[in-house]
């Protein structure tokens, strides 16, 4: 396998300079339509909508398609990790919702070095998200508080996270699982920090119906199975657009704040590819194919459809990369001695 300072001579026509590197993208399209394509393990939108990315991205690069590996975060690292172990490289950008999973295997070296052109041009807050390049973001949303609009009426739907501890609320509350989804990880981390373990031996009492991806609590509030839930602002609303009956609140003590990111393994197979697919994450073409699908805009020329807020608008509850990376693993051990799951 190639170590990180040997891959630099692997791709023709980018010279690394630390942050201010400039690639040639011309020599990457030339190198990517060489390739042919690139594989996408990703976390971040749902399947559909990673499927249209691709598509697109192939439309406006002809020849070089997209194979959508579509995974929960904890399920894509697993399986990267396993691809490096065995030395059967097959990822070759990976899109993951724990910003914990790219510093991790950056610090093991395991990461291609590039420095995308269009992060200069994202909103401030999610420009140069790794100060040593490594890892960038490419997508954002919200874990907040939703419900079943036919079930509850907005002026009785809980206002922050301590409602849903309330014993009105037993039976009736939807999650995720922190080993599976990294926005729910995230979450979980977060209300540790604000409120302590405590929340959650509270809300167990609750006996919420946990899934997997916090996709999965639309499922639930949709179902008629749950009222409310720990839900993605992404997944709520474009579920809505449908015509199911869901709304969100956003919470008065934060709605917490998900920035994710995407980085080139150092073995890619496809390395021109990757960083071509990389800029295109950035690109305001797709800023506005994930706002046109729920998800919220990198980019400040991209404002959110009616029914959102920006995240100017709201209170949010934002980690670390630090926290995640220490925290999420260990809520992952505490909620299964919890919950059982």
């Amino acid at each position: 396998m190639l170590t990180r300072r040997g891959f630099a001579g692997v791709l023709a026509g980018v010279a690394f300079t630390g942050r201010s590197a400039r690639a040639d993208l011309g020599a990457i399209e030339e190198g990517a339509r060489k390739e042919g394509g690139l594989t996408w393990y990703t976390a971040q939108t749902d399947g559909e909508t990673a499927e249209l990315i691709g598509r697109t991205f192939t439309a406006r690069y002809p020849g070089v398609k997209v194979t959508v590996v579509r995974t929960t975060a904890q399920v894509g690292y697993e399986r990267l990790t396993q691809d490096i172990k065995n030395k059967i490289p097959q990822c070759d950008l990976f899109s993951s919702t724990d910003p914990g999973h790219d510093e991790t295997l950056k610090q093991k070296g395991l990461l291609a070095h590039y420095v995308p052109q269009n992060d200069a041009a994202l909103s401030p807050q999610f420009r140069n998200f790794d100060k040593d390049g490594f890892y960038h973001s490419t997508t954002a949303g919200l874990v907040l508080i939703s419900y079943n609009t036919l079930k509850v009426k907005p002026e009785d739907a809980p206002k922050n996270w301590p409602d849903l501890l309330t014993p009105k609320w037993k039976n009736q509350v939807s999650v995720g699982h922190p080993a599976f989804s990294g926005f729910v990880g995230t979450w979980v981390v977060a209300m540790r920090k604000l409120y302590g373990w405590e929340y959650f031996e509270k809300l167990e009492k609750n006996r919420p119906q946990i899934g997997r991806s916090i996709i999965d609590t639309a499922t639930m509030l949709n179902s008629g199975e749950r009222m409310v839930a720990a839900g993605s602002s992404t997944a709520t609303l474009m579920s809505a657009d449908k015509g199911n009956p869901l709304a969100v609140i956003y919470p008065t003590d934060g709605a917490v704040l998900i920035v994710a990111a995407s980085a080139i393994p150092v073995d890619a197979p496809h390395p021109n590819a990757a960083r071509l697919f990389l800029e295109f994450l950035q690109s305001e073409e797709v800023a506005r194919i994930s706002v046109k699908n729920r998800a919220d805009s990198l980019r400040p020329e991209v404002t959110p459809l009616p029914g959102a807020r920006s995240f100017s608008e709201v209170k949010t509850l934002q980690l670390a990369v630090a926290e995640t990376q220490m925290g999420i693993p260990e809520v992952i051990e505490q909620w299964r001695d919890t919950f059982g799951t």
